[in-house]
């Protein structure tokens, strides 16, 4: 493992870390900017695989409240009901995610442009989504109806497509179906968890022939890098969204998406 490989493991984690909890597409990013500087991983494993780290800076973030819902479970039906609408919210893509995984990885993941028009189309969806969205009735993560819950996780389907974002997906998702900005980036929080945790034991288990030490040791890079960006965005994010909304990340995207365009189309 050279310099070079270190360097671009380092500027791909920070990457992972500060998008992923935001509606901008970390998987876009990640795969754009791994084309730019030339990075490839086997089997593109590691633009999965470093996620752990910003599982890890959630857990870091949420473990007093986490162990709380989790000791209330056996006598409280508001903490049951919010552990079963995080599974059900779960399933379709998990579901979806393990039948399509070898069209995605192989198909999906090597369409720069695809990304590209993805964050665009996205950006623009979050921009009406986030001025035109209706007067909102859920104001709790914990407390929402297991109806919400798992139409939300059907949304999160749509980011099986690298660009969508699954955040972006999840959250918009929510603010459509009447659920407040900060309690629907909250509920994306948690949704994640079981979100990113199965992919990456699934990619891990798909892809064990094919990793090597070096990989691993990238990938371990990687994941560092991911956590101490993460767990800056963790601790911020539902502060600027109560503020600011969603439009600044959907500007982020199209600028992105655009320059990313044209960037291809100037490398051929």
């Amino acid at each position: 493992m050279d310099g070079e490989t270190i360097a671009s493991a380092v500027i791909l984690g920070v990457v992972e870390g500060l998008t992923e909890f935001i509606p901008v597409s970390s998987t876009g990013h990640l795969l754009l900017i791994g084309e730019l500087i030339g990075f490839e991983s086997s089997g593109k494993t590691f633009e999965v695989l470093i996620q752990l780290g910003a599982i890890c800076a959630l857990l870091s973030v949420y473990t007093v409240r986490l162990t709380r819902i989790a000791l209330a479970l056996p006598h409280d039906p508001a903490a049951r009901n919010f552990a079963a609408g995080i599974v059900l919210a779960f399933l379709p893509a998990a579901v979806a995610g393990v039948l399509l995984h070898d069209f995605i990885k192989t198909v999906l993941f090597e369409s720069p442009q695809l990304v590209c028009t993805t964050l665009i189309l996205g950006g623009v969806a979050l921009l009406l989504i986030d001025r035109r969205a209706p007067a909102p009735r859920h104001h709790d993560a914990t407390r929402y109806p297991l109806w919400l819950a798992f139409a939300i996780g059907c949304c999160q389907m749509l980011a099986l497509v690298p660009g969508v974002s699954r955040s972006g997906a999840t959250i918009g998702g929510a603010l459509l179906l009447r659920a407040d900005k900060r309690s629907a980036a909250e509920f994306s929080f948690f949704l994640a968890l079981p979100t990113m945790t199965g992919a990456f034991a699934y990619d891990l288990y798909a892809n064990r022939d094919i990793l090597t030490v070096d990989d691993a040791a990238v990938i371990a890079v990687g994941f560092v890098t991911a956590f101490l960006a993460a767990v800056l965005v963790v601790r911020s994010l539902l502060d600027f969204v109560t503020r600011h909304g969603f439009a600044p990340f959907a500007w982020w995207r199209i600028v992105v998406g655009v320059l990313g365009l044209a960037l291809l189309y100037y490398r051929g």
